[in-house]
């Protein structure tokens, strides 16, 4: 059983900044994949990155090149560094673990003027 604890979101002008932060309960050295997924209102949970032991990352077409995905296994923390914030991403952001499978409850991001 793994819990997952998000932290970081609020509200931020577009072209802002984020840093959300995920807090696992177990050491995460032993996890393949952690990864942030997002869920706006009326669509679907969509990845948004992910980042395996050996730190190979993945990105949803969205946010690449804006987005950064990284992890600290000492500290049992996975982050995601959000810039140049647009209002489409705003959504409630899910931290999530491979196996044990597991999901956080979220993190409010809401990006508007």
């Amino acid at each position: 059983q793994v819990q997952l604890v998000e932290s970081g979101g609020g509200l931020v002008q577009p072209g802002g900044s984020l840093r959300l932060s995920c807090a696992a309960s177990v050491k995460i050295f032993s996890i393949n994949t952690m990864g942030w997924y997002r869920q706006a209102p009326g669509n679907q949970r969509e990845l948004v990155a992910r980042i395996t032991r050996g730190l190979s990352t993945n990105y949803a077409d969205s946010v690449q090149g804006r987005f950064t995905i990284s992890r600290d296994n000492a500290k049992n923390m996975v982050y995601l560094q959000m810039n140049s914030l647009k209002p489409e991403d705003t959504a409630v952001y899910y931290c999530s673990a491979d196996y044990p499978p597991a999901w956080g409850k979220g993190t409010q991001v809401t990006v508007s003027s």
